[in-house]
């Protein structure tokens, strides 16, 4: 199967999103980035796609966007990919707007229970520790855990078991709405983890590139949540333990704020990169069909690099 390659596409910031301060530049550099942009764009497209085709059968979804010039990039980025643990982003986003609404508290507690309710038809069921990727949280079961420390544990180590707690108090259609209602309009948030009757039946949490971007742009231009909210999200997403993808790609000390996510064959990440002196720019790369998981993840350290390079002309 030959690799999945969209058209790139060049979108003015006016079009999409809210663009933010840029670091002032002078008449003469304005313009001469503006005309070097469409030309380093193109150049960063090619060298995508050749590293893709680089991996057979590989298929990935891409999506950039410069914060400080509005200028995008996306390849395959409207196609849907199972959205692993990247459906974590939107469930923190639901979680932080009802604390600022008031409806609940980061600091109340839940009785924290390893049982769930498959959506497919009722049954219970749970989730076993040894496939978690924090496994220390299932000595807590039967005990109240506060959402603060269910949400940190649900980005930072992603923990199936936080994210099925938290997900389970604000329904996953809640979640749903107020990813669409950011612009994330294809995205589908239906359920917890590990629900393997709706995986079998095919009801599953789906995102493409460009919707998980809509959403860590939201994130990272105050616009997902109260202006505080963002912030405590965007530390939470900067404390992230897993950093073998787009930030293995990046010069050491590079700042990064990122949710990973991955299944059989599927390795997620999206991210908010922070250059110095610079406005941060949104980079989501999103693969399957790569069964060493190694192999996808020097891929998207490979990208990561070229957008890096292609972004801050370093």
């Amino acid at each position: 199967m030959r690799p999945l390659i969209a058209p790139v596409l060049l979108v003015a910031a006016a079009c999409a999103l809210r663009a933010p301060r840029a670091i002032p530049a002078s008449a003469p550099a304005q313009a001469s980035a503006q005309a070097s942009a469409p030309a380093a764009l193109a150049q960063l497209r090619a060298a995508i796609e050749r590293r893709i085709a680089a991996v057979p059968g590989a298929e990935a979804g891409i999506w950039l966007q410069d914060l400080a010039t509005g200028d995008t990039l996306a390849v395959n980025a409207t196609t849907r990919f199972h959205a692993a643990s990247t459906m974590k982003v939107p469930v923190m986003i639901e979680l932080f707007r009802r604390h600022d609404a008031g409806t609940l508290r980061l600091d109340s507690t839940v009785l924290l229970r390893n049982q769930f309710t498959s959506i497919v038809d009722g049954s219970p069921f749970t989730l076993d520790a040894g496939d978690d990727s924090d496994s220390s949280l299932f000595a807590k079961a039967g005990q109240q855990v506060t959402l603060r420390e269910l949400n940190e544990r649900m980005i930072t180590r992603s923990s199936n078991l936080a994210t099925n707690a938290v997900i389970e108090l604000l329904d996953p259609r809640r979640v749903d709405a107020t990813a669409h209602a950011l612009g994330a309009t294809t995205m589908q948030v239906r359920r917890g983890v590990e629900d393997t009757k709706a995986f079998n039946a095919g009801l599953n949490n789906t995102t493409s590139a460009r919707d998980l971007g809509v959403l860590m742009a939201a994130l990272a231009q105050d616009r997902a949540a109260s202006a505080a909210s963002c912030d405590e999200m965007r530390a939470i997403l900067r404390r992230q333990e897993f950093n073998d993808e787009i930030p293995a790609g990046l010069p050491k000390g590079t700042p990064v704020a990122h949710k990973t996510g991955w299944i059989t064959a599927t390795t997620h990440d999206a991210a908010i990169i922070y250059p110095p002196g610079r406005a941060p720019y949104v980079l989501v790369v999103l693969t399957r069909a790569i069964p060493q998981r190694d192999v996808a993840q020097r891929l998207m350290a490979d990208i990561s690099r070229d957008v890096w390079q292609a972004v801050t002309r370093h």
